[in-house]
């Protein structure tokens, strides 16, 4: 009898410390924690970014914030690698759904702006970012394209 007893306690034993376990690892509470100290880190520091319009157009860009158009004139000029495209039809599609991930280099008074960018179903790589400001403090253009 002894025999059967001793096998059965422990294997009762090794799935309790088992069950107990999992069960701490699987808490709600230990969930919602991790989650929230995510998305509190998600938050990029633009503080490099001297010019204050750019950072704010900026902060726009990250957020998917629709002022982001208010930081430039009306019709604005707009080159992608060289090319010339719509400006609004480009954000569009763009704002609130691609953003910078890392501002790496700030140059021209602050308004030339590198970083690692994830750019929608493009995938994510380094790109610049050069604001034109006019004398009214508005951008009257901005080239984008890849960094090499």
């Amino acid at each position: 009898m002894k025999k059967v007893i001793l096998p059965v306690l422990l294997c009762s034993a090794m799935i309790a410390c088992g069950q107990n376990k999992k069960t701490s690892e699987s808490s709600p509470s230990k969930s919602k924690t991790n989650s929230t100290q995510t998305k509190k880190s998600d938050k990029m520091d633009l503080s490099k970014i001297t010019n204050e319009t750019v950072r704010k157009a900026i902060e726009a860009l990250q957020t998917g914030d629709q002022s982001w158009y208010s930081f430039f004139t009306p019709n604005p000029a707009m080159t992608d690698d060289g090319n010339k495209v719509d400006f609004k039809n480009f954000f569009a599609k763009a704002l609130g759904e691609e953003k910078f991930l890392s501002i790496d280099k700030v140059e021209n008074e602050g308004k030339d702006v590198y970083g690692n960018f994830k750019a929608g179903q493009w995938g994510t790589f380094k790109v610049y970012f050069k604001f034109h400001q006019n004398a009214e403090g508005k951008f009257d253009r901005l080239d984008i394209g890849q960094a090499k």
